[in-house]
């Protein structure tokens, strides 16, 4: 019985089975686009506003709307779209490079309230939007 165990520790830790990823990140909420279509899933958008593209669900009008581990915020543009929570800016940044990464911050407007949370925003792309805040 423990050969069985064992063996089955040995397959779950090899296939990487859940990853520790949040919805929102297995998604590709966060991601560097240049163009809708670079975003994975249905429905998102590529937000050019950023530098490098941001991958978001648009139009939410309530966290329900978005993917677990992701908000939904009013950007400066006053629209609303689903950005990756975070708590470090070491969680915002599995789909960027280092020359677009985004910040861990505080400073867009919750839908839903803020209770102490924070969100990944990358650098603007010279459009008025900030990070204004990034931890």
């Amino acid at each position: 019985m423990s050969r069985i165990l064992c063996a089955f520790a040995v397959v779950i830790a090899a296939c990487g089975c859940g990853g520790g990823q949040s919805e929102a990140i297995k998604r590709g909420i966060g991601s560097a686009c240049t163009m809708d279509s670079d975003c994975t899933t249905k429905g998102q958008v590529c937000l050019l506003e950023f530098k490098g593209g941001y991958c978001g669900v648009g139009g939410c009008m309530h966290d329900a709307d978005c993917p677990a581990g992701s908000a939904c915020v009013t950007a400066d543009n006053q629209h609303n779209d689903c950005f990756l929570v975070c708590d470090l800016k070491t969680d915002c940044n599995p789909n960027r490079t280092a020359d677009v990464e985004s910040n861990c911050s505080s400073s867009l407007g919750f839908v839903d309230g803020t209770m102490s949370r924070k969100v990944c925003i990358p650098p603007s792309a010279g459009t008025g939007i900030t990070d204004a805040g990034a931890d």
